[in-house]
């Protein structure tokens, strides 16, 4: 009778045991998962820019990884300068201020190309014959895979003349390395080595 009381008293010992272990395991298990969630929460708020609007309301913006974004950046970059660089009126201080907001985008080689033009009376031609300048940026192709990025925009310029209307084909090339970022260079990029491959007639019409 003795021993079958022990032996009950002990069955009740492992069985508390067990009980005790599993109940441990369910304890570390519950803490590894709120762990888990919490550092997986705090990641995500990480992910997320508070933005105040006029120090009134409070905006959420999600931001985005830049290494992803930064090919679609790149190729803005680009076509703003050439934007701001080709896109001539017939006053001067008009391209003077397009030019000078482009060299905010490149480096001396971009100024070393106006000032080249500038020599020839290209400018001072545009300003006495009263001729605009538009230009159309069919693409721009960059290699994103060395660095630093070796970038080939293919563009067509619109020649517009009181008495016609040229049209030129436009090819550039340059390197663009990664830059600070700022009100005047918001992409953060600098062209550097820019270089006009091509640049020539395709058709003249009447006007």
């Amino acid at each position: 009778m003795e021993f079958k009381i022990l032996k009950n008293i002990e069955n009740s010992f492992r069985q508390i045991r067990l009980f005790t272990f599993i109940f441990a395991l369910l304890c570390f298990g519950v803490v590894g998962v709120v762990v888990y969630k919490s550092y997986e929460f705090a990641e995500e708020q990480r992910q997320k820019i508070y933005v105040l609007d006029n120090g009134k309301s409070l905006m959420v913006a999600l931001s985005q990884d830049m290494s992803l974004n930064r090919p679609v950046e790149a190729r803005e970059h680009v076509r703003r300068f050439h934007e701001l660089f080709f896109t001539i009126a017939p006053d001067k201080n008009a391209i003077e201020s397009n030019v000078k907001r482009a060299f905010n985008l490149a480096d001396q080689s971009a100024f070393n190309y106006y000032k080249d033009l500038s020599e020839k009376g290209y400018y001072n031609r545009i300003i006495s014959g009263n001729i605009q300048q538009r230009i159309e940026i069919d693409s721009v192709s960059a290699n994103f895979d060395s660095y630093p990025y070796q970038v080939e925009t293919f563009a067509k310029q619109f020649i517009y003349r009181s008495s016609n209307l040229t049209k030129r084909s436009l090819i550039t090339s340059c390197m663009l390395v990664n830059s600070v970022r700022s009100d005047n260079n918001p992409q953060g990029f600098t062209m550097e080595k820019f270089n006009v491959i091509e640049n020539k007639d395709i058709e003249t019409v009447e006007r």
